[in-house]
């Protein structure tokens, strides 16, 4: 029987906007998301591609239709607010019933529909099937890196301006060599750092005045979007310098933080012997093998 352990909010959302070339969400063995409130209140309104758990006649949950439980990677469920395992309710009743069949840990959304619809509104829907084809033109929305504040994503999200009014985006950090579009410079700050994704760029000269910026943002509660050309190399290696700078994690502890976050990331190997650099800087010391980082 599979653990079943609480998740944040926040790692639903980052679940529901990974991709590849499309979303992720058209993968058929990617994520079993599962509604645990009452059928009336799942036709109302869910959080987008959940499935209705439903039950038989003896109030028992069912296994999800049409879904091979056992080949999810991942595996999450929602009612409408448990926040702890120790609470009785409808999200832990089906996990109990998934766990049996998961070969992965079944999560359970802390706070349930009500604090993840609060946080991302704009992930609700009345739909229920979708395509293929629709799947894999969802709106991928940059990952969440700190709640409410920091986000992580590419060029041609931050020049969405539905995703950064959904988001409340305040400021952009764009890491390019790209001129950034007008149409945004009007409704956000930006930081425009004109570095190519090269072994030989040097970010490191950038890290202290990105994260000024960044820390000026979010001391105050505005939102911070992180943006490079694909997403992947840049941007995350200025994400994991400031988590190494604001919140004093190891350039180990911050690389694990980030990667879950979005596993599709990829520093560069400048950019990482760089963050040794920044991790030295910091913290004094370096406290990490840079060689034992994985993807």
């Amino acid at each position: 029987m599979a653990k079943i352990i609480m998740c944040e909010p926040f790692e639903l959302y980052n679940l529901l906007n990974q991709r590849h070339s499309v979303s992720r969400l058209a993968e058929i063995n990617y994520l079993c998301l599962v509604d645990a409130r009452e059928t009336q209140d799942y036709y109302t309104s869910h959080i987008i591609t959940a499935k209705n758990g439903k039950m038989d006649s003896e109030g028992t949950f069912l296994l999800p239709e049409c879904v091979e439980v056992d080949s999810m990677q991942h595996v999450v469920i929602y009612d409408s607010n448990t926040s702890c395992l120790q609470d009785q309710g409808r999200a832990l009743d089906c996990a109990q019933i998934l766990a049996k069949a998961s070969l992965y840990p079944v999560h359970v959304v802390r706070g349930g529909f009500q604090k993840f619809s609060a946080l991302y509104p704009f992930l609700r829907t009345e739909k229920i099937l979708y395509t293929i084809i629709e799947l894999e033109n969802l709106k991928i929305y940059p990952v969440e890196i700190i709640t409410g504040l920091l986000y992580m994503g590419d060029q041609k999200q931050s020049m969405n301006m539905s995703i950064l009014q959904d988001l409340k985006i305040s400021a952009v950090i764009s890491i390019s060599q790209c001129d950034t579009p007008e149409s945004i410079k009007e409704n956000q700050t930006i930081l425009n750092i004109p570095v190519a994704d090269s072994v030989v760029s040097d970010l490191y000269s950038s890290f202290e005045r990105i994260c000024s910026f960044i820390g000026s943002h979010i001391n105050i509660g505005s939102r911070v979007l992180i943006v490079s050309r694909q997403g992947r190399s840049r941007c995350s290696a200025v994400a994991i310098a400031f988590l190494m700078h604001h919140l004093k994690y190891t350039l180990q502890e911050a690389w694990k933080y980030v990667l879950k976050c979005k596993p599709s990331m990829r520093p560069n190997a400048g950019f990482l012997q760089q963050l040794s650099d920044w991790e030295l800087h910091t913290a004094g010391t370096k406290h990490t093998d840079i060689s034992g980082l994985q993807f």
